[in-house]
């Protein structure tokens, strides 16, 4: 039962990832077309929430950290990007 419960839990922070990954790029790539500042940090704010999903993931499977040290992690990295985001909906 573990071992599947840890498939279906990398299998799905994986796809999450790797649709942090399209967002973060495709809100870049607005930047790079428009130069609007607030595609440039909604890019930002994107990556950093994309970045704590990527390190709750390795922290978690490859450091040997405790699972609620690892979300305390990945939701500061989380709300850090839900800032940018609010500061680009912002200005």
């Amino acid at each position: 039962m573990v071992a599947t419960t840890t498939a279906v839990l990398i299998g799905v922070r994986l796809l999450v990832l790797a649709l942090g990954i399209l967002i973060t790029y495709y809100s870049f790539e607005a930047y790079r077309r428009t130069g609007a500042y607030y595609m440039r940090n909604a890019a930002i704010g994107f990556g950093i929430i994309t970045l704590g999903v990527f390190i709750e993931g390795v922290l978690f499977e490859f450091g040997g950290l405790d699972l609620a040290l690892v979300h305390i992690i990945e939701s500061v990295a989380i709300g850090l990007g839900f800032v940018v985001l609010l500061i680009s909906l912002r200005r």
